[in-house]
């Protein structure tokens, strides 16, 4: 996992190390840049997962010297793909990088299809003058970009492109839609105007100052492919055979791997078949604690981990941590992030790089495929687990503000409404945004997470699935607990999903009353005061802390939007 950074266009070289030096933090083994005359600046951060020799270094060129790749993520089957180019390709390293290249000098944009991985990354073809860059299926790896003054610019963060000279200016209908409407934006938007991201599914050519955006994955076909009228015993066979491929897949690395464990049932099933693995006994497995038992998940990983006796890595998470904690990873996020369970995530990354673990798993992506969350059986169009007031306080925006908002439209390609509510969280809501998170946490402290439970695969079988395989009796994702079940006793394979982590309402309110009300008052007095009706932030405030405590996402909107303030050129003052 890297950063990837590239001019194409004017440019001079500065620009392109201060973009690089932006994304230290992505790679710290290595750091290069490739120059094709006036037309193309590439640059790349090493963190060395795969081959550690100095060979498969970026930017990397193939053997012809035409064409040149800056690369992000990992081609999970990459020694399979290998094993069909050998006769065409002559292989110089062990590298998912020059598999990746191979295949694209081979096939073309169709290789984009033969990939099982995460992945962002821009080809140059130095004889066309053409650059090729693509993101996966999900968008696990980021892309960002901006065209401007026909110059095209493109990142793995949008830190670097306001580094190279692009204006820091906010997107006001994003910012207006996120507090309305807790949208993060569409996938191809962001929080800063001028920087777009390329959406997952995705590939993007650039030549003769002509931008084109192509889709290359149809979710909708894949999963009208999936095989049909398989019994329940079927399906549970078939996945599990998947889910065992996925994990020994994202087991492939030169570097030590770990995982992340929660109490619940996705976590089960990953720490059951992690340990499937060859000499697994020195696979060590994080969590986080903040002492406060009403959220706190360590009993029921204690208890799961006495089956499987992993390392276990507990990382407490304090109070009077947040603070500073926040300002560093508003930093690293760029946009507004999902709260301190965010930053109890970061402490788990922070460890594993103190462990020299430097690859992590995670349970992220069942409850979009298996239609895990509350809300997929209600009639509603909530995107929040466990919330039934509105944790959206339209109210204390300015009249002139909220009419910059728009509500999000999602498209409904499924003729079932739940079918339509899993697409919608799996390509616009919840998995974005997640990853988006997650990237940067991990990369804060130059660690990689992988996402096992995102395998395309499982992904459109589960999705394909009746939903009475999902969904039995009211119990959630019924077929995977049944599957936990074969490991775990049933108190742990059945027990309900819990939808907070962290005590961040009662943190918010009393514990750092203090911060979150400095952090109010700079706000208001800021340049974005006239965002706001003051009278009525400081109404909700007021609520907030007298005890209307049923969500505190408002509360977070605010905070994150000052911690923004306090960056500048990059830096937190």
């Amino acid at each position: 996992m890297c950063g990837i950074a590239g001019i194409i266009g004017l440019y001079n070289e500065i620009q392109l190390d201060k973009m690089l030096e932006s994304q230290d933090h992505r790679g710290p083994d290595a750091r290069a840049k490739y120059f094709d005359s006036e037309f193309c600046a590439l640059g790349h951060n090493r963190l060395a997962i795969i081959d550690l020799s100095s060979e498969a270094n970026q930017p990397f060129l193939d053997n012809s010297g035409r064409y040149i790749i800056v690369f992000n993520g990992e081609i999970y089957n990459y020694i399979e793909i290998k094993a069909t180019l050998c006769d065409q390709y002559n292989f110089k390293t062990e590298s998912d990088t020059e598999v990746l290249l191979a295949a694209f000098v081979i096939y073309g944009e169709s290789c984009l299809e033969k990939f099982n991985g995460m992945f962002a990354f821009a080809i140059w073809d130095n004889q066309e003058k053409k650059l090729f860059a693509a993101r996966d299926r999900f968008g696990v790896k980021p892309f960002y970009y901006t065209l401007l003054n026909n110059t095209f610019y493109f990142s793995s963060e949008i830190k670097a492109i306001h580094a190279a000279g692009i204006a820091k200016e906010p997107n006001e209908k994003v910012w207006a839609s996120y507090f309305a409407f807790g949208s993060y934006g569409m996938p191809d938007e962001t929080f800063w105007s001028n920087i777009a991201q390329l959406s997952g599914g995705h590939f993007l050519e650039f030549e003769s100052q002509n931008l084109t955006i192509k889709k290359w994955y149809y979710f909708e076909d894949e999963v009208a492919k999936q095989p049909k009228n398989l019994t329940f015993e079927q399906v549970k066979k078939q996945y599990v055979v998947l889910l065992k491929d996925s994990i020994n897949l994202r087991f492939r690395a030169d570097v030590s791997v770990g995982f992340n464990v929660s109490g619940g049932l996705d976590s089960s099933i990953l720490l059951a078949l992690v340990n499937l693995q060859e000499d697994n006994s020195k696979i060590n497995a994080y969590t986080f604690f903040t002492n406060n038992s009403d959220y706190d998940e360590l009993p029921w990983v204690e208890k799961m981990n006495e089956q499987t006796q992993n390392p276990l890595i507990k990382v407490l998470l304090k109070a009077d941590e947040v603070p500073a904690l926040t300002q560093k990873m508003q930093w690293q996020e760029d946009e507004p992030f999902g709260g301190i369970p965010t930053l109890a995530y970061a402490k788990i990354f922070e460890q594993a790089r103190k462990n020299n673990v430097l690859v992590l798993l995670d349970g992220q992506g069942m409850d979009e495929q298996w239609a895990g969350y509350d809300y997929y059986t209600q009639n509603n169009e909530a995107t929040i687990q466990g919330v039934q007031d509105s944790p959206y306080k339209i109210n204390m925006l300015a009249n002139s503000f909220l009419a910059k908002a728009e509500k999000p439209l999602y498209p409904k390609p499924f003729n079932d409404e739940v079918l339509n509510k899993q697409y919608r969280d799996l390509f616009y809501t919840k998995i974005p945004r997640a990853l988006r998170f997650n990237d940067r946490a991990s990369m804060a402290f130059s660690t990689e997470l992988r996402e096992p439970f995102l395998d395309y695969r499982l992904v459109e079988f589960a999705f394909s699935l009746p939903l009475d395989f999902k969904i039995k009796n009211g119990i959630s994702k019924f077929i995977l607990r049944e599957i936990a079940s074969e490991y775990f006793i049933n108190d742990l394979a059945f027990a309900p999903k819990r939808a907070l982590q962290t005590p961040q309402r009662e943190w918010l309110q009393h514990n750092l009353k203090e911060w979150v009300t400095n952090c109010f008052t700079e706000l208001e007095n800021s340049i974005y005061g006239d965002w706001f009706n003051k009278e009525i932030l400081q109404e909700e405030l007021k609520r907030y802390f007298e005890g209307t405590i049923q969500s505190s996402f408002h509360i977070w909107q605010c905070i994150s939007l000052y911690q923004m303030l306090k960056i500048k050129d990059n830096v937190v003052f």
